[in-house]
């Protein structure tokens, strides 16, 4: 090929990524933040549920969190909270409620925080795309 073909072929491929790039930013910049940040006490809703953080606590290696939750029924959706720390994320351990259900009721959810690192802690509840992340300590 000749050099002026080639230089318009790189001129034509570099105008199609400009336009890809102008239309990703315009579909991206439209979008809402997904994790919305709540202070204790600030109820929240992802999805069908509302969930509401009333405490938190350390106790030895575990971090107690005492929430109030509701708004469906589901049995397995306490698996949608996680505990976030610096490099490492842990699932409920324990609870002392069996799962969501759609009146509000007072849980109390048990991370196991033996293998964290530090004292920064993020609470995370993640449903529907949607995400509700309280910070513990810092």
């Amino acid at each position: 090929m000749r050099t002026r073909t080639l230089l318009l072929l790189a001129i034509g491929c570099g105008l199609v990524i400009l336009l890809a790039g102008g239309i990703q930013l315009l579909r991206v910049g439209g979008q809402q933040q997904s994790a919305k940040l709540l202070s204790l006490g600030e109820p929240g809703k992802a999805g069908d549920v509302t969930v509401q953080l009333a405490s938190s606590s350390v106790r030895g290696a575990s971090l107690i969190a005492s929430i109030r939750i509701g708004g469906t029924d589901d049995p397995n959706g306490l698996a949608d909270f996680t505990l976030v720390g610096p490099g490492k994320v842990v699932a409920v351990t324990s609870s002392t409620c069996t799962g969501i259900t759609a009146q509000q009721v007072d849980c109390s959810l048990t991370f196991d925080t033996s293998t964290m690192v530090g004292t920064s802690r993020q609470l995370i509840f993640h449903r529907a795309d949607q995400q509700l992340r309280w910070v513990l300590a810092g």
